[in-house]
């Protein structure tokens, strides 16, 4: 298997599982991960989020950890990565604002390169207009943005994961297992 350099956008209140989990796999499994933030450089820290499902109508929110970022946003240059992986949480809400955040993740669609997306991270594939004629899932309350953007959601449970094309997606941290191992499967 070849080793990939992937790109990993993430922010502040970023979902912990789905930032460490991938981000610790990728890492042990032999590709080299570059976690970015805009607005932050290599050494500093985003705050995470756990998302747990207690049964509530939606799921409920405790502080996370520090994650430590380990490239600058400024220059990671989308052409030099093999495959991008967006993390869900709240982060993805407000990145989605961001003109070079969109223009980094519309790079990975025009040439064709692996994409992991889960949970919110579909509000950022919506925003930057990647997802139409693609099925795209995630956290249930995204599935408007996969819609409205003219996707197709996949509705499945979550501990499950749906490939289309290039885009691996799911719908939360639960889908680790399937999210990874589809995605691994097209690096």
């Amino acid at each position: 298997m070849m080793m990939a350099k992937i790109l990993m956008i993430t922010g502040d209140f970023t979902e912990d599982y789905e930032t460490m989990v991938p981000f610790q796999t990728l890492l042990a499994t032999g590709h080299s991960v570059d976690a970015v933030c805009p607005g932050k450089k290599a050494g500093d820290t985003v705050k995470t989020a756990i998302h747990d499902f207690e049964g509530d109508q939606t799921y409920s929110e405790k502080p996370g950890h520090n994650f430590a970022l380990n490239a600058d946003f400024d220059t990671a240059d989308p052409a030099s990565y093999d495959a991008l992986v967006v993390p869900g949480g709240r982060a993805p809400e407000y990145l989605r604002l961001d003109p070079e955040v969109i223009r980094k993740v519309q790079h990975f669609f025009e040439a064709g390169k692996p994409v992991a997306a889960i949970c919110h991270g579909a509000q950022l594939l919506a925003a930057a207009g990647v997802l139409k004629g693609r099925t795209c899932s995630a956290y249930p309350a995204c599935a408007y943005e996969v819609t409205a953007s003219g996707g197709t959601f996949a509705d499945i449970a979550v501990t499950e994961a749906v490939t289309d094309g290039n885009l691996v997606s799911a719908p939360a941290w639960p889908a680790h297992p399937a999210w990874l191992k589809q995605f691994l499967a097209i690096l």
